[in-house]
């Protein structure tokens, strides 16, 4: 019998500050997957932003300690706002050491701006405040001409290199599932994308319609209580359970033909679909509905605006603001959707109107033959059960 030894933490002496294990991780998005409430988070994350901010408060840790630069200054990000509002204290180290130094689990703490490991080795850097990331923000604000210009020259490289597909289809793939004459909504794990789902039951329940989850986006279905029809990209988010529920699988593939999800998908016994086509998987899934005849198309958590373009921090996001083009008379953006209406109609109004209706119906049943003798057999009944319940309690 094999016996396992560990190592009792909890006599070990504690450091000063916010103490707690350490979870290290490079991409932000897996690391949020893994960490616990009161762990402090170590990121390397330029340009921290909204989606990436609130992923991490929901995991509440200690601090973030981010050995890239939270806000680089090229546009004015949210996510370190989000963490600072949430009270979670953010550090950037200037060390592209760190990550390769500190061991995922070990012990550590935050103390002001060092953070402080069980082996007596500290690391200093820059606690950001409120008053900081503003004068930050402002600096960031400046610079939105130049990332405007850079943005635009993404857009003609895009046009130029996928032409082709954008305006005539041209290497849109064939899939078993049918989008014909039918509503299609598309979940991408972005900005309010949860409780835009809860909105969105209704709609869902009534029309039906084929619900295309891309990467994460297939796991937000599945925690709203919905089961994919199609899960788009490239494989990297969404969780194997998901995957083997069933549903169409389209892997995003880049233009040379590589796609990494492929391997993933076969090994957990799937037949995937492949998709070569540059710019993001939100993009391909719009592209694929449109291409299959889809009706409409509701897009829940995807990007519509030129901060939210480059808050997702890659070149490709260009080829979402022109397949929103082309996808134009079809698509309807949900973003905000449940905050568009919220009932002013308070719990006091529902019970007086039930009670205007039980005198309404009354007063039309006295006013009849029928009724009268309706309402006198209902009183005779109500005599019986009242004699009932005396004689029990007598």
């Amino acid at each position: 019998m094999a016996i396992r030894l560990t190592r009792d933490t909890s006599r070990e002496p504690a450091l000063p500050g916010l103490n707690g294990p350490v979870r290290v991780d490079r991409r932000t998005k897996d690391l949020t997957k893994r960490l616990r409430p009161g762990d402090i988070a170590v990121i390397d994350h330029t340009d921290i932003d909204r989606v990436s901010g609130e992923a991490l408060v929901d995991r509440r840790p200690a601090a973030v300690v981010n050995a890239g630069r939270s806000v680089s200054g090229r546009y004015p990000n949210v996510g370190p706002q989000i963490l600072l509002d949430a009270g979670i204290p953010l550090i950037d180290v200037d060390d592209d050491t760190l990550m390769d130094r500190l061991k995922d689990g070990a012990r550590a703490s935050v103390d002001g701006a060092v953070l402080r490991l069980a082996s007596g080795e500290t690391v200093a850097g820059q606690l950001w405040d409120t008053a900081m990331l503003a004068e930050t923000m402002d600096e960031a604000r400046a610079s939105l001409s130049q990332q405007l210009e850079a943005f635009a020259a993404n857009t003609m490289a895009y046009i130029n290199e996928e032409r082709d597909l954008l305006f005539d289809g041209v290497g849109v793939p064939e899939i078993s599932t049918n989008m014909l004459d039918r509503h299609v909504l598309i979940v991408v794990r972005g900005y309010h994308y949860k409780e835009d789902l809860a909105a969105l039951r209704h709609y869902i329940r009534e029309y039906k319609p084929v619900l295309i989850g891309v990467d994460g986006g297939a796991d937000a279905l599945v925690e709203a209580g919905h089961r994919p029809d199609i899960i788009v990209g490239d494989m990297d988010s969404v969780s194997d359970s998901v995957l083997t529920m069933g549903a169409e699988v389209v892997v995003h593939a880049y233009r040379d033909g590589r796609a990494p999800g492929v391997a993933r998908v076969e090994a957990l016994g799937g037949t995937p679909v492949v998709f070569p086509a540059m710019g993001t998987s939100e993009d391909i899934a719009m592209l694929l509905a449109d291409d299959k005849g889809a009706t409409l198309i509701v897009a829940v958590g995807t990007h519509a605006t030129l901060v939210e373009f480059l808050d997702k921090g890659r070149a490709g996001m260009s080829s979402t603001f022109l397949t929103r083009l082309r996808v134009g008379s079809k698509l309807i953006d949900a973003k905000g959707v449940s905050r568009l209406y919220r009932t002013r109609i308070s719990s006091w109004s529902l019970v007086g109107l039930a009670i205007v209706c039980l005198l309404s119906l009354f007063v039309a049943l006295w006013a009849t033959p029928t009724g009268q003798a309706t309402l006198q057999l209902l009183g005779a009944r109500w005599d019986d059960l009242w004699a009932l319940v005396e004689g029990l309690l007598t």
